[in-house]
């Protein structure tokens, strides 16, 4: 029973060393993309209270036309930045323009993580992160119809 206890606890020292590797190191610090494997990527780019700026690349997803980012991470400062600071930037297919972010809930949230759903091996890379919290990005300024 000691052998096992150990083996078990061997193996979920591992994975919780191998989470903090994956989610800090390789997409934290290394901010891969995922455009080769048919990801959409966009960079978004948000500000802090001093006005500071700060770039994520993130996977972009489009429902109903429109833009969404999703905060399904342990990492969650961007998401944070976004929601104190609304005004951001995006960078898609070097395009740049600026957005308003804003928090969905309801059932706009459902549809749109319907829509979008977390398979069980991204949820298991992740360390099983918390509920995922999803943003809309409207454009700053309305398009022409």
């Amino acid at each position: 029973m000691r052998l096992l206890l150990k083996i078990v606890t061997g193996l979920l020292a591992f994975y919780a060393a191998f989470v903090v590797v994956f989610e800090a190191g390789y997409l934290g610090w290394a901010q891969p993309s995922f455009a080769g494997n048919g990801i959409p990527m966009m960079v978004l780019t948000t500000t802090d209270d001093a006005g500071d700026a700060r770039s994520r690349m993130l996977a972009q997803f489009n429902t109903d036309g429109a833009l969404y980012a999703s905060a399904h991470h342990w990492p969650r400062g961007w998401y944070r930045r976004a929601l104190q600071h609304p005004a951001v930037q995006v960078e898609i297919d070097g395009v740049v323009a600026d957005y308003r972010a804003v928090s969905i809930t309801g059932s706009e949230f459902e549809r749109v993580a319907a829509a979008h759903p977390l398979p069980f091996m991204v949820r298991f890379l992740m360390g099983f992160p918390p509920e995922r919290e999803i943003l809309r990005l409207d454009p700053a300024t309305p398009r022409p119809s």
